[in-house]
């Protein structure tokens, strides 16, 4: 990426920030739309997830590394410590995979 198209993007990227902040009085944004926002960001973590925890390269990752990545995830919704849901989701991979489960 060159200069010029960093520059851009940040501009962009504060431009959108100083926008928000500029109109927050002048638009309020219906109930509705407020839930959209919130349902489209759990369609993006699970889309992350998918691509993250089930693909790696070309093809299916392997079950240890998806169901490691789902016992992260659930120990998230538990709202554990980050460092019990890291660890959590370690552990899972690397005992699946101990016992020859790729």
């Amino acid at each position: 990426m060159t200069l010029t198209t960093v520059l851009v993007l940040a501009a962009g990227t504060y431009a959108i920030r100083i926008g928000g902040v500029l109109l927050r009085e002048r638009y309020s944004v219906p109930d509705r739309v407020r839930r959209m926002f919130a349902l489209s960001a759990i369609a993006l973590l699970a889309a992350l997830y998918a691509t993250n925890g089930l693909v790696d390269g070309e093809g299916f990752a392997g079950w240890a590394r998806a169901l490691g990545v789902g016992t992260g995830a659930l120990l998230a919704v538990a709202r554990l410590p980050f460092v019990v849901v890291v660890i959590g989701a370690a552990l899972t991979t690397a005992g699946l995979r101990m016992i020859a489960i790729a």
